[in-house]
């Protein structure tokens, strides 16, 4: 009896003993600390998302992963954010593709003027884009998830109804917008965004190009008096949200999963909250007293024939790559017949 009790003695003290050594080693571990480079200011919304996204991993996963934010491009400007996630400056980035023109060819057709009307019916086309094509070109990080701004539409200190209005109209652009507003017979000024209210202003422009969001964001709402709903040539601008390929490799699986779930609940967020700047950005607007000029059926297809070229330009280069333009520009052409 004595030996026995001893035997159950030594048990317990064993059992307490690993349990005082696992719950110490658990105690002492670090949890993985990631840097997240985004080039919005943080109150912007989509700043605000991303945080929460970082907030959301770190619930899910008992603080076993913590994402740190460096707002305003502050650890790598916009045109780097992608190449500084490839090389660990950052271990998480976002930015627009459109930034690094001709890196990502085949999802340049996320950028094309194909006629999306929202930020959430874009956002999950991309995402769907990007399963069924898997893209080489974003083969060098791990992606979380895509998503892009509202409908890019004209607004401009005259009014414009049609094609002939806007014909000779000196309009601010950048990128492949520059193309959009020639192929619509406007002359295109490039020019950032940050000189525009000014320029608008003095008459410098004529209009602008760019999602609802701006007339508040950026104020052109105080400078503008009408913005035209074109959303037969309207173009959406995809971003994307990337890990580093071995700080993603070296997260347990288990860890994964988790971030994988959260990626997935963080797609429809991103689409309307887009939707939503876009909202605040028209009643702004409105509420200036400034015009809002939805185009007819008849006069959105008059654009959208207008800039169709800029769509077969597109299948003829990805054609030359070897890669199937042709077939992603009518994936997402068909996904937004079926869900707009």
């Amino acid at each position: 009896m004595r030996h026995w009790k001893l035997g159950f003695l030594f048990l317990c003290l064993s059992i307490i003993g690993f349990s005082f050594l696992t719950s110490s080693t658990y105690g002492q571990m670090k949890p993985v600390e990631l840097s997240y480079s985004i080039f919005f200011p943080a109150p912007h919304k989509i700043s605000v998302l991303a945080t929460e996204w970082g907030k959301e991993i770190e619930k899910r996963t008992n603080g076993r992963v913590k994402v740190g934010m460096f707002y305003g491009g502050t650890l790598t400007p916009p045109d780097k954010c992608y190449d500084g996630v490839v090389r660990g400056i950052s271990d998480i980035g976002t930015a627009p593709l459109a930034y690094t023109r001709g890196r990502f060819p085949l999802t340049e057709v996320t950028d094309l003027p194909i006629g999306c009307e929202s930020a959430l019916a874009g956002t999950k086309m991309v995402n769907e884009y990007y399963n069924k094509f898997k893209p080489k070109e974003l083969d060098d990080v791990e992606v979380m998830y895509l998503h892009t701004h509202g409908p890019a539409i004209i607004h401009t200190k005259k009014p414009v109804y049609n094609l002939e209005d806007f014909k000779g109209k000196k309009i601010r652009s950048g990128g492949l917008a520059t193309k959009i507003i020639a192929a619509l017979g406007g002359a295109p000024v490039g020019m950032p965004m940050g000189d525009t209210y000014d320029s608008l202003s003095r008459g410098v422009v004529d209009g602008s190009v760019a999602p609802y969001e701006a007339l508040e964001g950026w104020k052109w709402g105080e400078v503008v008096k009408f913005s035209t709903e074109c959303f037969g040539a309207s173009y959406l601008s995809c971003f994307f949200v990337v890990v580093n390929k071995d700080k993603w490799n070296a997260l347990p699986p288990e860890i994964k999963k988790i971030i994988g779930k959260v990626n997935e609940e963080w797609i429809e967020k991103t689409g309307k909250g887009w939707d939503e700047i876009d909202k605040s950005g028209k009643d702004f607007t409105v509420k200036l007293g400034n015009k809002i000029i939805p185009l007819s059926k008849e006069e959105n297809e008059r654009w959208a024939k207008a800039v169709r070229p800029i769509l077969d330009d597109y299948v003829n280069n990805m054609k030359a790559k070897g890669l199937p333009g042709e077939e992603a520009l009518k994936f997402c052409l068909d996904y937004l017949k079926k869900k707009q």
